[in-house]
């Protein structure tokens, strides 16, 4: 009898024991271990990032740390870290947080314009994903990879056409700047690239035109009528005479694109840079900005006319006073000047 009782204390003892294992397997695996209020919660993790570094970024959305560190333990997931950006639903258990953290990857969205260099570019997608600027600007300047898909120092600008893309946050330098590769290729279709022959330009060619078209005017509307202009001067093989490009050529002569240049003046026309369409006829070798897709489409698309100059028209502040011949360009040309000097604006 006695034994009989030993041996049903040692069974009950182990019912008890093993009610409390399964108790808190399941509180670790099973039960909501979620303390934010919102309905989800985001947390990027580095591609390089350890567990520690893992559970420092958890512990604040937490309720209990211990138990997602055993779950993390029994599931592997300690030694198997993924980067990227993760989304963590309100009342989530340790389980389904690790499978979301394991899996889930969510893409962000990346989006760029106006951008006036390639380094500029560099920081504003650095600051969209885990990828840092200098890195990045490495990516976007390797001359293996510029020379293989035709591309150059000079006018890689022009292979990111401005946008918004979606793409994961932990993306290297290489695959974004491959994958911009791919959006350029996709927007240069076959009715684009079609209509660029028809004006005897190159793609990159239009970026070149469409970004001085860009900086010319900020109204969408009056962009075909500028570019129509620019193609007619290159048609009659004339200089393109865009202030844009001396303004570009003084900042990259400065090495200072920070310059705030609001006018140029007529010793500013003979600086000799590539870049300065007064003295070199035909588009610059490369982009001067970023221009965006109205621009581009605008130069595909120009308006048939037969201006060849124009001027900022000081009536309607935004647009431009276009002119068939050089002696109206000049009339247009005084009110402008007039209109400068009367405002004491230098530089």
């Amino acid at each position: 009898m006695y034994i009989k009782k030993i041996l049903l204390i040692i069974v009950l003892a182990g019912i008890v024991i093993g009610g409390v294992f399964v108790y808190k397997v399941y509180d670790a695996f099973f039960f909501p271990n979620t303390k934010f209020n919102n309905d989800q919660a985001y947390v990027y993790i580095s591609s390089k990032a350890t567990y520690d570094q893992v559970t420092k970024i958890l512990e604040p959305l937490l309720l209990d740390m211990n138990s997602f560190d055993a779950a993390a333990k029994r599931k592997g997931y300690t030694s198997g870290i993924r980067g990227g950006k993760f989304a963590i639903k309100k009342g989530m258990s340790n389980r389904e947080i690790i499978g979301a953290l394991r899996f889930n990857n969510i893409p962000v969205k990346v989006v760029f314009n106006n951008q006036e260099t390639i380094a500029d570019l560099a920081g504003r997608i650095a600051s969209q994903i885990e990828a840092d600027s200098i890195s990045l600007l490495e990516a976007f300047n390797d001359t293996a990879f510029l020379e293989e898909k035709g591309f150059n120092k000079q006018n890689n600008l022009g292979m990111y056409i401005p946008n918004s893309y979606q793409c994961y946050w932990n993306i290297s330098p290489e695959k974004f700047r491959n994958k911009m590769l791919s959006e350029y290729n996709n927007f240069w279709n076959d009715e684009r690239k079609e209509k660029a022959k028809k004006i005897g330009l190159t793609p990159i060619e239009v970026s070149s035109l469409a970004a001085i078209v860009h900086k010319e005017t900020v109204k969408i509307e009056e962009r075909p009528r500028v570019a129509g202009l620019y193609l007619n001067r290159l048609r009659k093989k004339m200089s393109l005479q865009a202030d844009p490009t001396v303004i570009y050529a003084l900042k990259l002569h400065s090495r200072d694109f920070n310059r705030i240049i609001k006018r140029v003046y007529y010793k500013d026309l003979e600086l000799d840079s590539p870049y300065n369409t007064y003295i070199h006829k035909g588009v610059p070798p490369g982009p001067i900005a970023m221009p965006d897709i109205s621009a581009i489409d605008a130069v595909l698309n120009p308006e048939k006319h037969n201006y060849y100059y124009f001027v900022a028209n000081v009536k309607k502040f935004g647009y431009h006073m276009f002119a068939k011949t050089l002696v109206q360009h000049n009339r247009n040309k005084e009110q402008y000047i007039r209109w400068i000097n009367s405002k004491k604006i230098r530089r």
